[in-house]
This record gives structure tokens, sequence and C-alpha cells, in this order.
């Protein structure tokens, strides 16, 4: 009798062993029962202290608990914030299109899309570098202007898309002059057009006629040598 007592007694035991092992302990946190507003005021209170990673793991906390509360609009919106600060833009593009997708009509939408272009924006390096920052940036800057252009972020993006234009000429300028330098006039030409092409208003006009005559006389010259 003494046996089967102690093996229902150990039964017993194993079993709420587990239950907390699976419950992670749930009954003696209270983390678990705070509700919507106290988690986005923590959350808030965590990004205005600049304690962003923290702030994201508070926001994902009222999104999972929460995912209908109104209170996770705010988190989804913050997550985007937060990995901005934290200059880690891949995740901000992802969090900030993840909220359009699913908020197309909030208000919030025009500042969203104009952070999209921020994270691009501040990516965008010298000339002499890779484009691609500044050509996303642009494309991202036009979709906010083309859908809201009465709204304030929409022309509080217009002179980053000059600057994007800007970035874009003169890497086509920059590339062009290296084919120049190197004798490789043809694919220079390509590019001097290009920048006087795709690119008339940016000031640069005038270096493009200069280099795209220069470069037509001497694939004229090399056709003649070649005929000879």
């Amino acid at each position: 009798m003494l046996t089967i007592r102690m093996f229902k007694y150990c039964a017993f035991i194993a079993g709420i062993s587990i239950l907390f092992s699976l419950s992670g302990c749930a009954w003696f946190s209270s983390e678990d029962t705070r509700p919507a507003h106290e988690l986005a005021r923590d959350g808030m209170d965590e990004y205005k202290g600049g304690n962003y990673t923290k702030a994201i793991e508070t926001f994902e906390r009222l999104k999972d608990w929460y995912p209908f509360s109104k209170y996770a609009i705010l988190a989804e919106l913050k997550i985007g914030d937060a990995y901005y600060k934290k200059e880690e833009y891949e995740d901000a593009v992802f969090a900030y299109e993840e909220f359009v997708s699913l908020h197309p009509r909030n208000e919030a939408a025009p500042y969203v899309m104009y952070q999209v272009g921020r994270c691009y924006f501040d990516q965008v390096d010298t000339v002499d570098r890779d484009q691609a920052s500044a050509q996303k940036a642009l494309e991202s800057f036009k979709k906010l202007v083309e859908r809201y252009p009465e709204d304030s972020y929409a022309k509080k993006a217009l002179p980053h898309i000059n600057a994007c234009i800007k970035s874009l000429a003169g890497h086509d300028l920059y590339v062009g002059r290296f084919y120049f330098k190197n004798r490789y006039y043809k694919a220079a030409l390509s590019r001097f057009i290009s920048v006087l092409t795709d690119y008339p208003d940016i000031g640069l006009q005038q270096k493009a006629l200069q280099y795209i005559s220069i470069c037509k006389a001497e694939i004229a010259r090399e056709d003649d040598g070649s005929r000879q």
C-alpha cells in the first residue's frame, strides 16, 4: 500500500513539474497579466529613453498578447521606429511595409512611407559607390508623393528626391569619366547621354554635353582608323 501511495505521490509531483515547465511558471509572473495599455506605456517609456531593443521586445509582446487591441497598431508602428533608431534599416523597412500592408488607410501611412524612404536615403553613399540605396529611396519617396501629394510628409520628401536624383546623376557622370579616362569612349558616351536625358534639370548638362562631343569625335576617329 505504501509503495502505491509513494508511486501516486511521485507521479503527482512529476505532473506538477511538467506543468510548470510548460507554462514557464506563469502563475508567479506578473508580466503575463499586464494589460495592453501598460505594455504600450512601458514600450513608449523604453523608446523615449533610447532603450530601443527593450522597446522592441515590449511592443512585440504587446502584439503577441493583444493582437486585436488598439494598442497593437501603435506597437507595429513603434517597432519600425525603434529599428530605424538602431540603424537596423532592413528590419525597419520590413516593419514599416508590413504596417502599410495591414493598415493602408491608417492616418500614419504617409509617415510610414516617408520612413521607408528615409531608411534607404540614410544609406546613400558617395557618387563613386553603388547607388542602389539612392534608387530605392527615390522610388519610395516618389510613391509617397504620388499617393499623398498634399500631405506634409510628401512635401518633406521633395528635397530628398532632389538629393537622390543628384546622387544618381553624379554617379553616371563619375562612371562616364572613368570610362573616358580609360578610353572606353562608347561606354562613356552611354553614361554621359544618360546624364543628359535622365537628369536634365540637375545642373550637369553642360559637362555632359562637352564629354558627349569629345566622345563622339574620338569614336569617329577610331572608326576612321579601323577602316584604313
